[in-house]
């Protein structure tokens, strides 16, 4: 199974239940029905939205870890400011 695939899998299995619960199909206290479960949507895409900044942020935070990479980012920041230089326009 690909990755694709497991997510797709994922994404309908969890809209499933969340229907499900949505839909009144399976019992629950009114109180989590009626407060709880109309806000899980917002819940997990902020959740997501936390999770991602996070995940880019540690990725900014280690980025001096990966030496080769800096290296190579490097060189491009260096090979774009020789061309803009060649073109007249001034970067520093």
């Amino acid at each position: 199974m690909t990755r694709a695939q497991q997510t797709i899998s994922l994404a309908l299995l969890v809209t499933s239940i969340y229907l499900a619960f949505a839909l009144r199909l399976v019992p629950l206290n009114a109180k989590i029905q009626d407060d709880i479960i109309p806000l899980l949507p917002l819940w997990s895409l902020v959740s997501f939205g936390s999770w991602l900044l996070f995940k880019l942020g540690w990725g900014v935070f280690t980025f001096n870890d990966v030496p080769q990479a800096h290296k190579e980012l490097m060189a491009e920041i260096e090979m774009a400011r020789k061309d803009l230089k060649a073109n007249g326009i001034d970067v520093d």
